[in-house]
């Protein structure tokens, strides 16, 4: 593969199920063994995109819009309906062997450790399948052991951890031949704050110290914050947005908040610039909410300092969530990037 040449390019791809169609009732079922009738139902719908070697990916949408088909066929577990995927410069589903040894996944609801083993024999069953060297190996488990935090766990059985602690195990698993593009799927689904961001920390670490190229398909709008510099966002099988975060918070990110701490309560209505408004009002404390196409920070700041006295105040920048929100709800269709 050429240093020049995308690790996954993914060309006009798309994925029909067919599923069977049965009438109610005994009849229905005779009908159906005879006379079989099937719906399509389209999964993936002609989507195109390319991403370099080492970078971030985030893959997002909503349940349903064909984000862990179009991994299951970048992975080979599924055969495109139509289209071309490639990944390293293979044929995923056709060179399934060759494309496993290169590859890792991560499912955030399923996995491939063993249930009744402890993590150490889990790990030392796939570093041979994988040929992984015994001292690389070793070196490869001392490092994931202080990053991951595994130490105390190698010798628990995969069955007896909490979710978080299964979750670290998987990516271990995951990682521990070296792969040169990995999937996260919903990789920190249901766990807590602390867990999250030492897996955000380790993800970060591996495509950093090894340009790992990471496709990152979450509900967890942090997650993508944290991690990508670029979204693709995909709805009813098609990629509705490719681009990069910076440009989302930017085109989308309309309105933006002011916290103000007053030395009194607020007693009589402000007079503020045009786009802006009151939207809490606490004993002390003022939220304010402006539209920045219209009015700027330091003009809100200027004309509620001139009417309050103003002890602090803080600038929140727009939440991703709100920004998905309104790209859902069709804020995209007069401004896709080419």
């Amino acid at each position: 593969m050429s240093h020049n040449q995308p690790a996954i390019e993914v060309s006009r791809l798309r994925k029909v199920f067919h599923i069977p169609r049965r009438d109610p009732g005994l009849g229905g079922a005779v009908k159906a063994l005879f006379r079989p009738r099937y719906a399509e139902k389209v999964a993936v719908d002609d989507i195109s995109f390319s991403v370099p070697p080492g970078e971030i990916v985030g893959y997002i949408g909503v349940n349903g819009a064909g984000k862990s088909t179009t991994i299951k066929m970048l992975t080979g577990i599924l055969a495109p309906t139509a289209g071309l995927v490639r990944v390293l410069g293979r044929d995923p589903h056709k060179e399934r062997v060759a494309n496993a040894r290169q590859i890792g996944v991560v499912f955030g609801q399923r996995t491939q450790l063993w249930w009744d083993l402890a993590l150490v024999e889990s790990l030392n069953l796939i570093a041979r399948i994988y040929d992984v060297g015994p001292k690389r190996y070793k070196e490869l488990l001392e490092q994931f052991s202080y990053t991951l935090e595994l130490g105390e766990l190698l010798a628990k059985p995969v069955r007896q951890m909490s979710l978080g602690q299964k979750m670290r195990a998987e990516l271990a698993a995951t990682l521990i031949h070296e792969p040169r593009v990995v999937y996260l799927d919903e990789p920190t689904i249901g766990l807590d704050v602390v867990v999250k961001e030492k897996i955000r920390a380790f993800i970060k670490e591996q495509n950093r110290a090894k340009g790992t190229t990471v496709v990152l398909t979450t509900h967890d709008l942090g997650d993508i914050e944290e991690l990508c510099g670029r979204v693709i966002i995909i709805d009813a099988g098609r990629v509705i947005y490719d681009g990069p975060l910076a440009t989302i918070r930017e085109r989308f990110g309309q309105y933006r908040g002011i916290t103000f701490e007053t030395a009194r309560p607020l007693e009589h209505p402000l007079t503020l610039p045009p786009g802006a408004e009151v939207v809490g009002q606490e004993e002390r404390r003022l939220e304010l909410r402006f539209d920045r196409t219209r009015a700027s920070a330091s003009q809100v700041a200027a004309a509620v300092m001139s009417q309050l006295e103003v002890l602090d105040f803080s600038l929140c920048e727009p939440d991703l969530t709100s920004i998905v929100k309104q790209i859902y709800g069709g804020a995209l269709s007069e401004a896709r990037p080419a």
